[in-house]
């Protein structure tokens, strides 16, 4: 519940600062009677996110198993690759992102009409939707718990939701540079893990060699896959299965933050290692890029202040 919460939290929060600041600007404008038709994108653009779900879901039931690892594998990996995307989209473009939501209800309002501003709620919405589908459904699949994993989602996205009310309200004032920073630096391990899962996935239904396959190593002793050094590159690289249970609460946790299964193949450990030292590095460097110089410490504090006030405002 801890990881699909903060998931919901993070990508509602996202989608609600976006639809509020569209609403004010269409009120500051004296638009109201456009509105509806705004509002209509956004409803679409949900409807969209939670049949992607259902299909997903329900639709994994008539295919084999191989099938369904393969196509599980294969979204959590598109899962990984729109989470990345998104996470170094809005660490660039966070603080122009206000300017283009407004110069795109201008030129739906010039020229565009009804479809343009069902069409600017729409894709302001869809695309944390479907991300944001896409990650939960992934981690449903690993962590094998689905009501409590929807429930964390369902409670972020309702904390998100009265969050973005308060703050469009001015009732409560959010450091969103702050929010956003430490929350996307949590996606970038939660998306490791994702991505190692992925490969599990992938393992399991043959596309990767692995445990699995015919690739396997093979302990002389037991008879069985080997574990550690001398598996590598295609066997288990550690087994702590006896010292932590795999369906325990501890292993849940683990997973849910660090992406850690009691039982990981070399290929998922490489994945995970590789993914969060390659996409850690840019994004805490895009953070220190982001930070003032120190003659202007004073000026972009103010002009902060003001931006987070006209949020608010929204």
């Amino acid at each position: 519940m801890l990881a699909t919460f903060l998931i919901g939290l993070r990508e509602g929060l996202e989608a609600a600062l976006v639809v509020g600041i569209l609403v004010a600007y269409l009120r500051r404008l004296g638009r109201k009677d456009a509105l509806p038709k705004l509002w209509a994108g956004v409803g679409l653009a949900i409807a969209l996110a939670v049949a992607i779900g259902a299909v997903l879901t329900f639709g994994a039931y008539e295919l084999t198993f191989t099938a369904q690892e393969l196509i599980g594998g294969t979204l959590s990996l598109l899962a990984v690759a729109m989470v990345t995307w998104m996470i170094f989209w809005m660490q660039r473009a966070g603080r122009t992102m206000k300017a283009s939501l407004e110069g795109g209800i201008d030129r739906a309002l010039t020229v565009g009409g009804l479809w343009a501003l069902i069409a600017i709620g729409f894709v302001s919405v869809a695309r944390e939707g479907i991300e944001t589908t896409l990650l939960l459904w992934s981690m449903v699949q690993a962590f094998g718990d689905a009501p409590a994993a929807l429930l964390g989602a369902l409670l972020g996205l309702a904390a998100a939701v009265v969050i973005g009310w308060l703050i469009s309200r001015g009732a409560v004032k959010l450091d969103l540079r702050r929010f956003f920073a430490w929350t996307g630096g949590f996606l970038v391990i939660v998306a490791a893990g994702v991505l190692a899962y992925a490969f599990m996935d992938l393992q399991e239904a043959g596309a990767l060699p692995g445990p699995f396959t015919g690739a396997a190593p093979i302990d002389a002793t037991t008879g069985d896959v080997a574990i550690g050094w001398a598996a590598f590159p295609f066997g288990w690289a550690f087994d702590a299965s006896a010292v932590i249970a795999p369906g325990g609460t501890l292993a849940a946790i683990l997973q849910a933050t660090v992406g850690f299964m009691p039982r990981m193949t070399w290929l998922q450990v490489a994945a995970w290692a590789i993914y969060v030292l390659v996409v850690g590095s840019l994004y805490i460097r895009g953070l220190r890029s982001r930070r003032p110089s120190r003659p202007r410490v004073e000026n972009d504090a103010q002009s902060d202040s003001s931006s987070l006030s006209q949020q608010g405002a929204a």
